[in-house]
């Protein structure tokens, strides 16, 4: 690879890296929102399955 095909990153200006990071968040909270109504789906079964036993 050629030190010309690598193009250098600018640095995010201000109101762009607080757009980033808000975006990201989002992204995060969904992510723990996902995993929390999966849990939440795993220990319903496990209950159900302890109530038929």
């Amino acid at each position: 690879m050629r030190f010309n095909e690598i193009a250098p990153i600018k640095p995010l200006s201000p109101e762009q890296a607080r757009l980033k990071s808000m975006k990201d968040r989002v992204k995060r909270d969904q992510e723990a929102v996902k995993a929390e109504r999966a849990r939440q789906k795993i220990k319903s079964g496990q209950e159900q399955l302890t109530r038929i036993s």
